[in-house]
């Protein structure tokens, strides 16, 4: 982790604190960290909660894990005593919340998202082993991205990649920053260009929300063999050649970056212990490669070594570290010697 993440990102948990003041202090964090809200309890049991928070320039992210069913609210009074003049997004991950306004109560479960005005009154109740991702925005910025003054009602919808590819696009980088660990800060112009164009639709799309959107269709259906501008271009909802357009903006092309992908996933189960069982053939095939031969020809001229290398390698380190742990196998032979005998056995399609 940079610095400059360090600096950005936020643990926050009641683990540690005593039973009975766990749920004034998750209060207390959440209004400091997110806005002001009152929060209760819903049974008797112990709250055990947990926040990442991470403060961008101009926006707050922040993923939440509750062990624990309760309520938040931010009522009128609370509003007009504490404003936040901001738009916020939920993204449930897992479990179920109720999120109840002026206008009616819509019960919202994994793969969707709300997003409101937070100086409208609204309460949300949660079940327990709850988690969602959160995104704050100050309205002078949203109406700016969105073209619109303010979010008149709640918005509910999916942002699953099938149903709603900029907001699972959105939803993807919101979580890769607040992973507790080794977190992945986004660009935060991508991060609002999502959002106009998931508040605003397809005439507030530009090119980096395209983009983005574009990557997470991609990197959802690497196994796909028949994936293709045509196909990407169809699911994001430009023409092939806005799309080839605006990978070139970034100093790539459509299946230059597929490949890349395919290339990076390839390598990443080469660095994993499954491989030790499986053929090239098959790690290929698994990437969405129709041909052995391109596959290794590629990864050579983009790691610099052939695959069947960097999985022995990392199965001799394996070995090795086996070996000081628990030492040599019965009969005296090396534990790296074993494995990398093992697994040449499978290097024959190379």
């Amino acid at each position: 982790m940079t610095r400059d993440t360090a600096e950005a990102v936020r643990v926050f948990t009641t683990a540690g604190v005593p039973a009975e003041d766990r749920i004034e202090l998750w209060q207390a964090h959440n209004s400091a960290a997110l806005m002001s809200l009152r929060c209760h309890a819903l049974t008797d049991a112990q709250f055990d909660g947990t926040t990442v928070n991470v403060q961008l320039a101009r926006t707050q992210l922040c993923r939440v894990r509750a062990d624990t069913a309760h309520v938040i609210e931010r009522r009128s009074d609370l509003i007009r005593s504490r404003p936040e003049d901001s738009v916020v997004l939920f993204f449930v991950l897992a479990g179920e919340a109720f999120f109840f306004h002026s206008a009616g109560v819509h019960i919202v479960g994994s793969g969707q998202m709300v997003a409101c005005d937070s100086d409208r009154p609204f309460m949300r109740g949660f079940s327990t082993d709850f988690e969602e991702l959160f995104m704050k925005i100050p309205r002078h910025v949203f109406c700016d991205i969105a073209g619109v003054d303010r979010l008149e009602a709640p918005l509910v919808t999916a942002f699953t990649t099938d149903q709603n590819l900029f907001g699972a696009s959105l939803a993807g980088l919101i979580a890769a920053a607040t992973r507790a660990d080794n977190p992945t800060l986004p660009d935060e112009h991508a991060l609002l260009d999502l959002v106009g164009a998931l508040v605003g639709g397809q005439d507030h799309s530009p090119t980096s929300a395209y983009l983005a959107a574009a990557r997470r269709y991609v990197d959802a259906r690497l196994t796909d063999t028949s994936l293709c501008a045509a196909s990407i271009a169809c699911a994001v909802g430009i023409s092939p050649r806005h799309l080839s357009r605006t990978f070139a903006s970034v100093g790539t092309t459509v299946p230059q970056y597929v490949l890349g992908r395919r290339l990076a996933a390839a390598n990443a189960i080469l660095h994993r212990y499954e491989a030790s069982s499986m053929t090239i053939a098959e790690v290929a095939q698994r990437c969405g490669f129709m041909s052995v031969s391109h596959f290794s020809k590629s990864f050579a001229a983009q790691f610099g070594e052939h695959a069947s290398d960097v999985r022995r390698r990392v199965m001799r380190q394996r070995g090795v570290a086996a070996a000081l742990v628990s030492g040599s196998p019965t009969g005296g032979e090396p534990a790296e010697t074993a494995i990398v005998a093992q697994i040449g056995q499978k290097d024959l399609n190379c």
